[in-house]
């Protein structure tokens, strides 16, 4: 699906301005000034930040900013600077504020920030404040929907969606009611949005860019049934079947835990069609189950380890096949790929299951290894006992040619009762740790793209045309990205919604430290919070070592720095790193040429952390109650 915006027809205006309010001050030429608060509240002029001053002074533009184009009393922005005892000198405080946030935000004199009757009136155009124009471009796809036009609908949604780069107010909430009012309407307004979306894309008969996204908002609204009947019918349509059902009987049992009911109308018809759509199996074709993920349609790259993995399976009797790499690296991309490619070797079904919930916790065995015997048609229960269970699985698996997907593996003990006997049924298994005590497996370690790749990637997404107007650029920006496939798409995807911005303008956000995380995000799609999960399942050891690494000047560092960054001596240092490359967080050191002359000795190994690991680190540990 493409993002674009559109570009507005002349005479548009943002919801509650007159064109006369609209182009105010001398003539109808305004300055290219943009506002955004679906994140840090922040404001900017030809691409480049204003300074919005202190804490109290930042209050008073966000309270303006709650209803942009209406007027605020002096009495509003009183309460919200100073909610328990305003000083006697508030009023003429409030008026410097004012006075200097004028000059940053209006310095032609354009009356943008005026005074009136009822108060202070920032005047925004829907093409200078990111929820202004969230709500005109909901507002036309609202109108498509009622025109009976989904397919022009849903791209409209999905730009709306697209402007959400993090919390709104994420910095100043805290400080003012009235913002976290304010901010609980935006979540409200994002959760309706992002419905009329998800059924207005289902409605174009393309159900994968909801089944990508839904898990994140249902986790947030785990009781809405409007969202839950989008997610139960896109994920039945992308053929996962399995999940569907777990999904409805997640929700039912929560409704009737926590409201005492049961599911409504409209979630029961998603139900029921789940039960009575079963599309049959073409004739001669496989008999099995085929409940694999969908593949992606601009899958790039990747030809050494797809052999390499697709060699490995088609050998019969073979050992499991184990992909690892870092957070975001596209072991699952890769995985799912392979699957749909070697589908016709296993007749008797092919299956893919998480092995990991949401939150990153490791789901128990036994609700795994219940979900892959039904969802490959086995009639008998198996035994509650560990080891009688995995005997009974093993037992029937012998003989058939099935393919087991076993994704986000958190460590060998999950996957103990679940691994297929030698022979004609074959494992595909993806994990961020190497897993060192997994024997008899084939190891395949999953590297960042190279920069073609990423390259050809990103043109794949935003155009091949506009990466090679661009191409010094778009290095830059790949680079910035880690050369990780997620952090490349949330990036990509971004810039498919920002036609209008130069790619040297995004590289530069994202080479800022303080700006690369936030800009790596588009709609449900956000690096950062994928960074969060893998960092809530590292040990508490490890996020330490992570810790103190992230105080370093640069990502690359020798052992001895090391050390001296975590303290200790050069032995237990090297433990800790070992630590975490066995967790998939660093990669192996690299080492110069050994001639015969020089030998390298541990001082000549340098390591590196991934960029986007070392800038969240670094967040963690400037976080409150840290300790750093």
């Amino acid at each position: 699906m493409s993002d674009t915006f559109t570009e507005s027809r002349g005479g548009e205006t943002g919801p509650g301005i007159s064109r006369e309010n609209a182009d105010v001050g001398r003539g109808n030429a305004r300055s290219p000034l943009l506002v955004t608060l679906l994140g840090p509240l922040r404001a900017s002029r030809d691409g480049l930040p204003l300074p919005l001053g202190p804490l109290k002074q930042r209050l008073v533009l966000a309270v303006l900013l709650t209803r942009p184009n209406t007027p605020v009393s002096l009495e509003e922005l009183t309460d919200a600077v100073w909610p328990d005892d305003p000083p006697r000198t508030a009023r003429k405080n409030l008026q410097v504020y004012v006075s200097t946030l004028r000059r940053v935000l209006d310095p032609e004199d354009l009356g943008r920030l005026r005074h009136g009757p009822g108060g202070y009136v920032l005047h925004l155009g829907a093409d200078e404040c990111d929820t202004l124009r969230f709500e005109d471009l909901a507002r036309r796809g609202d109108a498509e929907v009622r025109a009976s036009a989904p397919s022009r609908a849903a791209p409209l949604y999905r730009q709306a969606l697209a402007l959400w780069r993090g919390e709104p107010f994420s910095d100043l909430a805290a400080h003012a009611d009235v913002l976290r009012a304010s901010v609980e309407r935006q979540h409200a307004r994002r959760l309706t949005v992002y419905e009329a979306w998800a059924e207005a894309q289902l409605e174009t008969g393309e159900p994968a860019p909801v089944a990508d996204t839904v898990d994140e908002m249902v986790s947030r609204h785990p009781l809405r049934e409007r969202l839950r009947a989008a997610q139960l019918t896109a994920l039945h349509r992308v053929g996962r079947r399995t999940e569907a059902l777990a999904a409805y009987d997640d929700c039912r049992q929560q409704l009737s835990r926590e409201l005492g009911l049961e599911p409504g109308a409209a979630l029961q018809s998603a139900y029921r069609s789940l039960l009575e759509e079963v599309a049959p199996s073409p004739r001669g074709g496989p008999t099995g189950s085929r409940l694999l993920p969908p593949d992606l349609t601009d899958f790039t790259g990747r030809e050494r380890e797809l052999e390499d993995v697709s060699v490995q399976l088609g050998r019969e009797g073979g050992p499991p096949v184990l992909l690892t790499g870092p957070a975001g690296v596209g072991k699952t991309a890769l995985a799912v790929h392979v699957a749909h490619h070697l589908a016709a070797r296993y007749p008797d079904g092919v299956v893919a299951t998480r092995l990991c919930a949401e939150d990153g916790s490791p789901r128990p065995w036994a609700s795994v290894l219940a979900e892959l015997a039904r969802s490959l048609g086995r009639p008998e229960r198996l035994p509650t006992d560990r080891e009688e269970a995995s005997t009974a699985w093993r037992s029937w698996l012998s003989g058939r040619r099935i393919l087991l997907l076993l994704d986000d593996a958190p460590d060998v003990t999950a996957l103990e009762p679940l691994l297929p006997p030698s022979g004609t049924t074959a494992a595909l298994v993806t994990s961020r740790s190497r897993l060192p005590c997994l024997e008899s497996v084939h190891r395949t370690e999953l590297p960042p793209l190279s920069v073609e790749e990423a390259l050809h990637l990103l043109g794949r997404i935003v155009g091949h045309s506009r990466v090679a107007a661009e191409y010094t650029a778009a290095t830059r920006i790949v680079t910035a990205t880690g050369l990780l496939p997620f952090a490349l798409r949330a990036g990509g995807n971004r810039l498919s919604v920002l036609r209008h911005m130069p790619l040297a303008q995004y590289a530069d956000r994202l080479e800022h430290p303080l700006e690369a995380l936030d800009e790596l995000a588009s709609g449900g799609l956000g690096v950062r919070a994928r960074l969060a999960g893998a960092w809530a399942r590292l040990p508490s050891a490890t996020r330490d070592t992570l810790q103190a690494l992230a105080a370093l000047p640069g990502p690359a560092f020798t052992l001895s720095t090391a050390a001296r960054a975590l303290g200790s001596d050069g032995r237990n240092a090297q433990r800790a790193l070992e630590d975490l490359i066995d967790v998939g967080v660093l990669a192996p050191p690299s080492r110069p040429e050994v001639t015969a002359h020089v030998a390298a000795g541990p001082e000549a190994e340098r390591y590196e952390l991934p960029w986007l690991t070392l800038l969240f680190a670094r967040e963690q540990a400037a976080a409150p109650g840290t300790g750093r």
